[in-house]
């Protein structure tokens, strides 16, 4: 069983949760991943640049931080891990590239959740960093075509 807990505790842009939830199940089934709980969280620029300084040192807004559950010692189970979403990041960039925000936030959460699958594309060989861009391929070719 998947479980998804999604939080929109910002109010700059409409966010469809229900949209969400279904991308998250979608992306994990690609993954194979059938036993599963996370968590997504919404939030403000100000807000993400709190925990981007607290938890990775930038003092500055980003556009998406995961945290696993699955890394370091410690029980390990079914609770993949949290990610948090700036939905502010969202809608800038998806102006840059000319998508929706709803689109961008898409391209988010999957990237995230690759994070919370164990997939990296800082700080590794660049064979590992496109391992992890191929994946993201992957799951938004085949995102809306999942039941």
């Amino acid at each position: 069983m998947i479980t998804v807990d999604i939080q929109d505790i910002q109010s700059h842009i409409y966010i469809d949760v229900s949209i969400l939830r279904k991308y998250v199940i979608r992306s994990l089934k690609i993954l194979g991943i059938t036993q599963a709980e996370i968590s997504i969280v919404i939030v403000d620029d100000q807000y993400i640049k709190r925990l981007n300084k607290q938890y990775l040192g930038r003092d500055r807004p980003t556009n998406v931080l995961s945290f696993s559950q699955q890394e370091g010692p410690g029980p390990k189970g079914s609770h993949l891990g949290d990610i948090v979403i700036s939905a502010q990041r969202a809608f800038d960039d998806a102006k840059d590239v000319g998508i929706t925000a709803q689109e961008r936030i898409k391209e988010l959460l999957v990237h995230g959740i690759c994070h919370l699958a164990g997939y990296e594309h800082e700080g590794v060989p660049e064979d590992r960093a496109q391992e992890m861009v191929s994946l993201e391929e992957k799951i938004l070719s085949r995102i809306d075509q999942v039941d």
